[in-house]
């Protein structure tokens, strides 16, 4: 992938005006996310959910993901890697509480945490929450974020 470098070697650097992010929305049920898309901003926009599968990593790519729409309580928001077998997460995650605000963390090790399963309640999938992963290997994507949950809060974290 060729990309374009601006101001390559300059000192005074430059200014680049009017630059608007990818939004990747309406998706429908399911979406694979493209190496070329990287940078873009998806939205989990459907109360019946969305699910987004990462391109295969490559160092320096990434994506944020918002949680726009509340899912259902029976349907779930969900991200995922291509391959599970070979690519994980790792990093964490926080989360709040809608009543309280009483956070909690979650971690993923990155040896067999390949997704992150968002419910409407007890695990994230409430409007307002914010993912980031950043591919840091050809097998590794680095996740963290603040999610928003309600009732006893579980781990968002899945190895499938």
């Amino acid at each position: 992938m060729a990309l374009t470098q601006l101001a390559y070697n300059s000192t005074e650097g430059c200014v680049a005006y009017g630059q608007h992010r990818n939004v990747i929305q309406s998706v429908g049920a399911t979406r694979q996310l493209t190496a070329a898309e990287s940078g873009s901003l998806c939205l989990f926009d459907r109360t019946a959910g969305n699910t987004y599968t990462l391109p295969t990593p490559v160092a320096g790519m990434y994506f944020d993901f918002a949680v726009s729409v509340s899912v259902t309580a029976s349907d779930t928001h969900k991200l995922i890697t291509k391959t599970v077998a070979s690519e994980f997460l790792l990093g964490s995650v926080s989360m709040v509480t809608i009543a309280t605000a009483s956070p909690a963390g979650f971690s993923a090790n990155g040896t067999n945490i390949v997704a992150v399963t968002m419910t409407a309640t007890t695990a994230g999938g409430l409007l307002g929450g914010v993912i980031r992963v950043v591919a840091i290997s050809a097998t590794q994507w680095q996740v963290s974020g603040l999610l928003v949950g309600s009732g006893t809060i579980i781990t968002p974290f899945a190895t499938s």
